[in-house]
């Protein structure tokens, strides 16, 4: 099983200057592709293959007005070439909307390093046009690399390299896990294990009020400085700016260490089988009243995480069909409440039973898996 492995670089301020240029060639070989099968598409001709547009770009590179894309690896345009044709074929088979263009604020910063040029020594990384690089932990030796990556989280470098792992077999036990993701508290499994909602722990919301008051503050002194129809950027704006991005890198580390934390706990209980509903998250995003709760949940990233840990651990992991009416069923007698409302947080049926409505729906989804497997 291939594994991504993060790792932290140290780069110097000559280092980090080469990093910058190899993100920004990357962003614009991708946005040039993409332009490039946008105005094909509109047009009504063939897709481009990845080949022709590389092709294109080398003699785009001899002419003088882009001699400066001979600064950075030739393997950081290849590449962000073939992520924006593969970005157009994904929305070909309907896997992925529509591409778009990549923003210079927005896009998170990132390139590709040629796996096969990729060297390592102790506690260093060679990354190609910038040279060796220190890192904070010793990156393995000796083994074959994947997808090497370098980005920035908006405070320190980093590269991830996918690494062929092997992992013995856990003894399961015979039980069947039924998971039911909510706002209320993220998971319930019907072994009885809850995990909360960390985004009402003091933590977070200390750091979304701060958050709330620089994002404020920040707008005020756009204002404060505005030359009729533009904005002037000050210094004092750059230091906020830079500490709202430090307080977002933060949140989301707190999501996801509580994500990471919950899958590992229901792994460590060795069950044979793991439900979960195939959630639409898209479609669950379109409430305006509970959207930002719902963002605030990743549960598209609780999903992902809970079916490779289970493929690590040689747990089957199913799906329940979208449509299988988990929390309106009785886990009981398996008679249906259509009239179950969001707001009824406690579910009794005529038969007797009465219990919260998620515990009632990891259940179900447990018998899912029953008559599954």
């Amino acid at each position: 099983m291939i594994l991504s492995k993060k790792i932290r670089l140290r780069p110097t301020k000559e280092q980090e200057e080469q990093l910058w240029k190899s993100v920004g060639t990357a962003r614009w070989a991708y946005n040039w592709a993409l332009n490039r099968q946008q105005e094909n598409f509109k047009q009504g001709k063939k897709f481009i293959s990845n080949n022709d547009l590389r092709k294109e770009l080398t003699d785009l590179k001899q002419t003088e007005a882009f001699k400066w894309l001979f600064g950075v690896s030739n393997n950081v345009t290849k590449q962000a070439i073939k992520d924006a044709c593969n970005a157009f074929l994904r929305f070909f088979n309907g896997k992925a909307r529509y591409p778009t263009f990549k923003s210079r604020k927005k896009s998170k910063p990132s390139f590709y390093n040629d796996n096969g040029k990729l060297e390592v020594k102790k506690n260093l990384v060679l990354i190609e046009k910038v040279g060796w690089i220190k890192t904070s932990e010793q990156i393995p030796i000796g083994v074959t690399y994947t997808n090497p990556r370098i980005s920035f989280d908006n405070k320190y470098w980093y590269i991830s390299v996918g690494i062929e792992q092997e992992f013995e077999q856990l003894e399961l036990t015979d039980e069947i896990v039924g998971i039911d993701l909510g706002i209320k508290e993220l998971a319930v499994c019907s072994n009885g294990q809850v995990f909360k909602n960390v985004n009402k722990t003091k933590e977070i919301r200390k750091n979304e009020k701060r958050l709330r008051r620089l994002q404020r503050s920040v707008s005020r002194k756009y204002e404060m400085n505005k030359e009729g129809n533009r904005f002037v950027k000050t210094s004092n704006i750059i230091k906020l700016e830079k500490e709202i991005q430090h307080l977002h890198r933060r949140l989301a580390n707190i999501r996801n260490n509580h994500i990471h934390q919950a899958t590992n706990a229901i792994v460590k209980t060795k069950p044979s089988t793991v439900v979960m509903e195939n959630l639409n998250v898209s479609g669950m995003l379109k409430n305006r009243h509970l959207s930002r709760a719902i963002a605030n949940q990743r549960f598209r990233e609780f999903i992902r995480r809970m079916k490779y840990k289970c493929e690590k651990y040689g747990i089957e992991f199913i799906q329940a069909d979208r449509f299988y009416r988990s929390s309106k069923m009785c886990s009981s007698y398996g008679t249906i409440k259509n009239n179950l409302k969001l707001s009824n947080r406690v579910y009794s049926c005529e038969c007797g039973l009465k219990l919260d409505r998620d515990v009632n729906a990891s259940l179900n989804l447990a018998g899912y898996g029953r008559l599954t497997v």
